[in-house]
């Protein structure tokens, strides 16, 4: 039986949190959304919006008073930028969560982090939990994020305080403002490249089941503490899929039909060193992002899919939203 009363989301504005926002509304469970900026849809949901930066632990502590238990999206996502700035958000930003907590006696944190974290550029099939922290993450990103996960499993060895992480993979569906936009303007300029021979597997995850996902644990640690507390856990579809064409899929959604261009993997890796070296050198290392980086080059010819036993046997996860709904759902919401 659901006991909680009011829920904070940080990040709620973004892709992730406002899903997770809207299936706590349906809870009837008050919603705390934590976003730099303003989110009149939210409003409107009737969430309760603040905008704070995680970066500010004392207005941070304040929006969480009256919480029973935060939800933690936010993050500096992407695969280029200043080391400093994925620092600040990601490590700093989910340390001062985990204050913020603390200080407002709030008990159940639920964090969303990344498979990236064990990834260490070789093939990953069907691995779970066990798998350890990778040393080699190629990009901040995912160095950050495995820091940050440590950081919020750590802190539930202390009394009455229960978190668990979650690690989402490619998470697609309406709305996304990242993923499947960046994709359709490659293919639209012809830039859209194969990587070895394309038939990588990778795990993906819609939103509405990452939302839903992050809704479950939340439940389950609140009946059970001891059983999901301190865990994390692989999330995705009913099924892995061949990157290539997942991405195939989702363009001929929006009825774009992609040409690619190949290229082998060492070639790829070996762009992915000099653009990295240049843009560091010519100062664009702040503005703009390369168009091929080692972690890309890796991520794009690796397969990388998990068991998600685990979540199916701790909190009942199941993929209620299937690969092939979620295209019917994409394809009745493209622009005409």
């Amino acid at each position: 039986m659901n006991k909680m009363r009011r829920v904070a989301v940080t990040g709620g504005g973004g892709f992730l949190g406002r899903y997770i926002c809207r299936k706590l509304v349906e809870q009837q469970i008050e919603v705390v959304s934590i976003s730099r900026s303003s989110h009149p849809h939210l409003e409107r949901m009737g969430v309760c919006c603040k905008e704070v930066d995680i970066i500010d632990l004392k207005k941070l502590t304040e929006a969480f008073a009256g919480c029973d238990a935060v939800i933690h999206t936010a993050a500096k996502a992407g695969i280029w930028g200043s080391k400093k700035e994925y620092e600040a958000v990601n490590v700093v930003g989910t340390q001062n969560v985990v204050n913020a907590c603390l200080s407002q006696g709030i008990k159940y944190l639920v964090y969303t982090s990344s498979p990236s974290v064990v990834f260490c550029g070789g093939d990953i099939s069907g691995g779970d939990e066990t798998l350890t922290y990778s040393d080699s993450h190629f990009c901040h990103y995912a160095t950050t994020k495995r820091q940050a996960e440590q950081i919020v499993l750590g802190s539930c060895k202390r009394k009455n305080f229960f978190c668990c992480a979650l690690r989402p993979h490619l998470i697609w569906g309406p709305g996304d403002p990242h993923f499947l936009p960046r994709l359709l303007d490659r293919a639209r300029r012809g830039t859209l490249k194969k990587i070895g021979k394309g038939n990588n597997k990778v795990d993906v995850i819609h939103v509405e089941n990452a939302a839903e996902a992050h809704i479950q644990a939340l439940f389950s640690m609140v009946e059970e503490p001891q059983k999901i507390s301190g865990k994390s856990y692989f999330l995705g579809q009913e099924k892995p899929v061949k990157m290539c064409n997942f991405i195939e899929l989702l363009l001929n959604s929006q009825g774009v039909f992609p040409q690619w261009k190949s290229i082998s993997f060492p070639v790829a890796y070996f762009m992915g060193i000099v653009f990295e070296g240049l843009y560091k050198v010519v100062g664009r290392f702040k503005y703009k992002e390369p168009p091929i980086t080692r972690f890309l080059a890796l991520q794009l010819s690796r397969s990388h899919y998990f068991s998600h036993h685990r979540a199916q046997r701790d909190f009942g996860y199941f993929p209620k939203v299937s690969i092939d709904a979620g295209m019917r759902m994409l394809s009745r919401l493209r622009p005409k």
